[in-house]
């Protein structure tokens, strides 16, 4: 009994390692599989040249199309201010009036005075032509004649200083009545009804201002003035029909619905900042614009031909804020590329250097990859 218990025994395991064995034999056979890592996928957008509008946003201020000072040019009391401070006037309104009754007298003298002479002078002619018959007929002696001749020519010169004194008395009375010199924008008056003005006082009695149009003066630094004329002079930017056109931004945020244009640039960079001003210039009609507003204005350059456009999820900066950006060469492997991007434009960088049309740039899937690596290319829409 123990002996067949014994056999059993002996056979099980006998046949537990046949299996094991056999097991084994079946692994040999088929070893396990290596499988190789799949290629990352990126989205590429292939680049192409295209025109593009370019512009400038520029920082400026408003300041009035003219300028001009009301002052007195006559001494005198203020009896009266005509105009409403602030009130738009126009050329030949009045504005002030100054107590005229010295003038007044000093014109009323200076008629009568112009009448003495003419009367005078009447006088000297009649006596010249009697003179004249009886010195024809020897009957006074020349010295007679010649006197009568030199009081008539003074009598006539006295009638021409008659006539300038009036005249000069006229023009003082009329600068009684201060008018507008200009039609615009009035000012706040520095005086009140019942001061005393002169012809020689340093401060205006007011300011007209002409707002329209409007002037808008820009700052731009000089590097940009330089190369926006190097583009231009080598074709790669050009104006539309010559002009430059300016679009202006309201400090609320707000379009202006005129557009301006450029009409002058300086001649010369201020030292301190390194930047030269430009002045524009918009139709005004509706006083919307105001001297003195801060504003930013859009500069319209030219048109670029050959413009390259790379979406900004394209494009980092490496530590030391180097453009840079990641391409799929012909190989499908990734290459880094150092770029010059000169300015935003919406969701975009234009870039002027580092990329060249045809360039497949990789905008996903930038977390998967380095340079030198394999990829599966996807060209996005």
């Amino acid at each position: 009994m123990n002996k067949n218990r014994e056999i059993l025994t002996l056979a099980t395991v006998f046949m537990l390692s046949v299996s094991l064995l056999m097991t084994g034999c079946d692994n040999n056979k088929h070893p396990p599989k290596h499988t190789h890592p799949q290629m990352p996928e990126v989205g590429v957008i292939i680049l192409k040249a295209q025109s593009l509008n370019m512009t400038s946003e520029l920082p400026g201020r408003t300041s009035a199309f003219r300028i001009v000072e009301v002052r007195p040019q006559v001494n005198g009391i203020i009896l009266k201010r005509h105009y409403v401070e602030g009130s738009d006037v126009t050329e030949g309104a009045p504005l002030y009036e100054i107590n005229a009754a010295t003038y007044k007298a000093a014109y009323d003298s200076a008629q009568g005075d112009l009448a003495k002479a003419q009367a005078n002078a009447k006088i000297a002619r009649l006596t010249l032509k009697r003179y004249k018959s009886l010195h024809g007929k020897h009957y006074i002696s020349q010295q007679d004649y010649d006197q009568a001749l030199l009081s008539s020519m003074r009598a006539d010169a006295e009638i021409l200083s008659a006539k300038a004194a009036l005249e000069k008395a006229t023009i003082h009375l009329s600068y009684t009545k201060i008018i507008a010199p200009m039609s615009g924008r009035s000012g706040k008056s520095s005086v009140t009804e019942g001061a005393l003005v002169t012809d020689a006082q340093i401060n205006p009695l007011t300011t007209i201002q002409q707002i329209d149009p409007m002037y808008v003066n820009l700052t731009q630094s000089s590097g940009d003035f330089l190369r926006l004329q190097q583009e231009l002079a080598s074709g790669q930017l050009k104006h539309e029909n010559g002009k430059t056109k300016v679009k202006l931004l309201l400090e609320s945020g707000i379009e202006y619905p005129e557009i301006g244009t450029l009409e002058f640039s300086d001649i010369t960079v201020n030292q301190t900042t390194g930047s030269i001003t430009i002045r524009a210039v918009f139709p005004n009609p509706h006083k919307l614009l105001l001297p003195g507003m801060f504003v930013r204005a859009r500069l319209d350059e030219g048109i670029k031909s050959d413009a390259l456009l790379v979406p900004q999820q394209g494009v980092t900066r490496d530590p030391e804020g180097q453009a840079t950006a990641m391409v799929v060469d012909k190989n499908d492997k990734v290459e880094l590329r150092k770029l010059k991007t000169a300015q935003a434009i919406g969701h975009q960088w234009l870039v002027t250097s580092g990329l060249q049309p045809g360039d497949r740039v990789i905008v996903t899937g930038l977390q998967k990859i380095a340079q030198g690596m394999q990829v599966k290319v996807q060209e996005e829409s």
